[in-house]
């Protein structure tokens, strides 16, 4: 069983154990758990379980939420997607609290459009000939992300939906990754470095693409703690240098109106939404 394995279980209702159960890929169940999860103050240790397409994977499952039931006398919490009757059926005989995540909103739509569902194996992150498209204009998209990284390559910017530029790991290349994998969106992304800072200006190759440029920048601080982990005691590192390029590179943005967010208390999901949002980029879920 792939699985993270739960440690220091104590009995305690704000400690829970939790299970994210899918005949697919688990993606939507470990999704909208932990979207659910965040709005209690709950500590939790998780198991992911992808492709439970079976009565004995799903008997093996159910032992497992049992035994922990029956050793923490807390029922383990378990969101779930499962198409089989005969399978889900043992998930929810378990001793967990179980939820199914998609039926719950599937039989109100159901309904409001006034039609029957048809429920379909991997339909939501499968490969099928309606989405064969989408998931080949994704793979482009982050084959041209990595081919545009960190100023690697400069030609065909005209093909980029945005171009993210700030000063080395600020978040550029993570956000970059990020709208590519999630969106299908090709993201360059450029870093102004040390060098650059005495007089600090747009590359030439990236002055007719202004309207497709997103600043990122960061706090000096956390700037500085990131780059100490990479090279420790150096001047790249260092406070001093840190305040240096983020006020120059900053400025920059002003001078040239480019929109720019400070990342350093937002996850690349919120900075990737942002940047999104701000740019008017199609969002494509796959």
């Amino acid at each position: 069983m792939s699985e993270t394995t739960p440690t220091n279980q104590k009995t305690n209702f704000t400690e829970r154990t939790v299970f994210f159960i899918s005949d697919g890929t688990a993606i939507t169940a470990e999704t909208l758990g932990h979207a659910v999860l965040s709005q209690f103050p709950l500590a939790f240790s998780s198991y992911t379980l992808p492709f439970v397409t079976t009565e004995a994977r799903a008997q093996e499952i159910k032992q497992k939420i049992d035994a922990i039931y029956q050793e923490t006398q807390n029922r383990p919490l378990v969101f779930y997607s499962i198409i089989s009757p005969s399978v889900r059926k043992i998930i929810t005989e378990s001793l967990g609290f179980c939820q199914d995540i998609v039926q719950t909103l599937v039989a109100p739509i159901q309904q409001e459009v006034g039609l029957e569902p048809e429920p379909k194996l991997n339909r939501t992150h499968g490969l099928s000939l309606q989405n064969i498209n989408q998931y080949d204009a994704r793979i482009a998209a982050i084959e041209y992300t990595l081919a545009h990284d960190d100023g690697i390559s400069l030609r065909n910017l005209d093909q980029a939906q945005v171009i993210l530029i700030g000063v080395s790991r600020c978040g550029k290349t993570p956000t970059s990754l990020y709208l590519a994998m999630q969106f299908g969106i090709q993201a360059a992304n450029y870093p102004f470095t040390a060098d650059d800072m005495d007089n600090i200006q747009l590359p030439p190759a990236l002055r007719p693409y202004t309207h497709k440029l997103f600043g990122l920048t960061i706090s000096p601080e956390r700037l500085s703690a990131i780059r100490q982990e990479r090279r420790e005691n150096s001047r790249y590192a260092s406070l001093r240098q840190c305040r240096i390029e983020t006020a120059e590179v900053e400025a920059l943005f002003r001078q040239n109106k480019i929109n720019y967010l400070n990342t350093t208390n937002y996850s690349v999901e919120e900075i990737s939404a942002k940047v999104i949002d701000t740019m008017g980029l199609q969002r494509r879920i796959f």
